[in-house]
């Protein structure tokens, strides 16, 4: 046995000496000057060692090294992922707008997967799922302690397959199974219809390769159908984010050429940018500017953006960009929070690392992380209301989130607790009432509150603006206080993209 033991242990000391040397040389090519742990890398070697020569049953080398990088990069944020050879390929598949799936994006919450918003048109929109439902189970398999990779690869399948997902909807305090056939996901990011003579409504459900084409298409519709449009609205409501360059454009097709969009900051020099409403900044290479067909008077239309809790990332760059130059009115709830920029680094023809890189910060300088935007007016979901506001879940809400201060984080956790509390009682009773009258409407429809808010803002009118919302607060240190009283996306291949899985 200690033959054994030594020669697996130099096996594994071989494995990642050879795995150490290349991140090694990758640090030092990017500048660092941070020496290797060496003493902890001997204890991993050690433990590689061990599992390989005194576990129960064998275990296959490729599968150990590939869960410590897993554990490894997880352990960091909720954003920070490994891919192996199948999840990248989905990866790319989900910011081209196509893949095999039920359609939802997901993210992970108390160990389930929790649903960020299900994709318009979809198996599972059709199905019902709606944002915020957990699921528990996969087929016969319990979500509980899977990774969220593991959990895409059991909802990913072959097209016309079935899987059956089982939903916990604790807004309405019961757990139900949901059988849903599999199919190619083409989703159409971008809906636009004239929703009142002189106003109108474009509704961006994820910023995608195709998005932007798509945008300067459905604007100019509008304008044929009325060339002297009163106001718009856009509506970003449940959109979790994607490309970069997508956020960037969208931002400029209603900004002055050259104002500042959004920028970044982190710890590598290539991760401090400034992106402006430029083509240089989002015109893909080789391309001409795609805004230069949109009519030049989206320019000056007056603009409303809605915004909720499932407005995540990309959405939160252009409602904010659109906010500090004072370009739009932010309409609804106070937005995810998702601020940070992942880079994906391929690590070899088919696997990669998605790393938690910088932080996104609005034109005013303000960090979007864990915060997110705040609107100009609160807005409830329905006219009687929105009680509920305290139980949904917003990027502070996620396990290992970046923060600023943990112990302020803490303190604000105990009373978002409490409020939640409160909620869950209130939830009680309105559990009581007929499913139909708790289903929110359809985005975009006449029965849609927020939208109607929308146009009364667009038209001078007044406003219902909510009774129950307020905005949730990351306190600032001491030191952050003094200073005012004084005063992730993904880059794949040089493209940018952003987090969340789709299934």
């Amino acid at each position: 046995m200690g033959q054994k033991f030594k020669i697996a242990g130099w096996v594994s000391v071989g494995v990642l000496a050879g795995a150490l040397t290349t991140v090694s040389l990758q640090t030092v090519a990017r500048g660092s000057i941070t020496p290797l742990p060496l003493e902890e890398i001997q204890q991993l070697s050690a433990v590689f060692g061990i599992i390989k020569s005194d576990y129960v049953e064998a275990v296959d080398d490729r599968k150990l090294i590939t869960d410590a990088i897993s554990g490894m990069v997880s352990s960091l944020d909720p954003h920070s992922q490994y891919f192996d050879k199948k999840t990248f390929k989905e990866f790319r598949e989900g910011t081209s707008g196509k893949f095999v799936g039920v359609g939802i994006e997901i993210t992970q919450e108390d160990g389930l997967i929790k649903i960020v918003s299900p994709i318009e048109g979809s198996p599972a929109d059709r199905a019902g799922l709606k944002t915020n439902d957990l699921i528990t189970k996969i087929d016969s398999t319990a979500v509980k302690g899977l990774s969220l990779n593991e959990a895409v690869k059991r909802m990913r399948g072959q097209p016309n397959t079935k899987v059956t997902l089982t939903i916990l909807r604790r807004d309405e305090g019961r757990s139900f199974p949901v059988t849903i056939t599999r199919e190619e996901i083409k989703t159409q990011s971008v809906k636009a219809k004239m929703v009142e003579p002189g106003y109108g409504w474009v509704r961006l459900s994820q910023f995608q390769e195709r998005t932007v084409e798509d945008f300067v298409r459905k604007v100019s519709e509008l304008y044929q159908q009325d060339p002297a449009l009163k106001g718009l609205v856009l509506d970003l409501r449940n959109d979790p984010g994607g490309l970069l360059d997508a956020a960037v454009a969208i931002s400029a097709a209603f900004l002055p050429q050259g104002v500042t969009v959004v920028s970044t900051d982190g710890q590598l020099e290539e991760s401090k940018a400034i992106f402006k409403a430029d083509p240089e900044f989002y015109a893909r290479r080789g391309r001409a500017d795609p805004l230069e067909k949109l009519p030049a008077a989206l320019k000056q239309v007056p603009l409303v953006v809605l915004v909720n809790e499932g407005s995540a990332s990309a959405s939160e760059i252009v409602a904010g960009a659109l906010q500090d130059h004072e370009r739009a009115t932010v309409m609804g709830s106070q937005t995810f929070g998702k601020g940070s920029v992942q880079t994906v680094r391929p690590l070899g023809p088919d696997t990669g690392l998605k790393l938690t890189t910088a932080l996104y910060y609005t034109p005013s300088g303000e960090s979007i992380q864990a915060k997110g935007i705040v609107p100009d007016v609160m807005l409830d979901e329905t006219p009687e209301g929105d009680l509920f506001a305290a139980l949904r879940m917003r990027e502070a809400d996620l396990d290992k989130h970046l923060t600023v201060d943990v112990a302020d984080e803490t303190a604000a956790a105990n009373a978002r607790e409490k409020a939640r509390e409160e909620a869950r009682k209130r939830l009680e009773e309105e559990s009581k009432k007929p499913l139909e009258e708790r289903r929110l409407p359809e985005f975009g429809s006449d029965k849609d509150f927020q939208l109607q808010q929308a146009l009364n803002q667009l038209k001078g009118l007044p406003v219902k603006a909510s009774q129950t919302l307020t905005e949730r607060q990351i306190e600032p240190d001491e030191d952050e206080e003094a200073d005012e009283a004084e005063e992730d996306d993904a880059i794949i291949d040089g493209d940018e993209g952003d987090e969340d899985s789709d299934d």
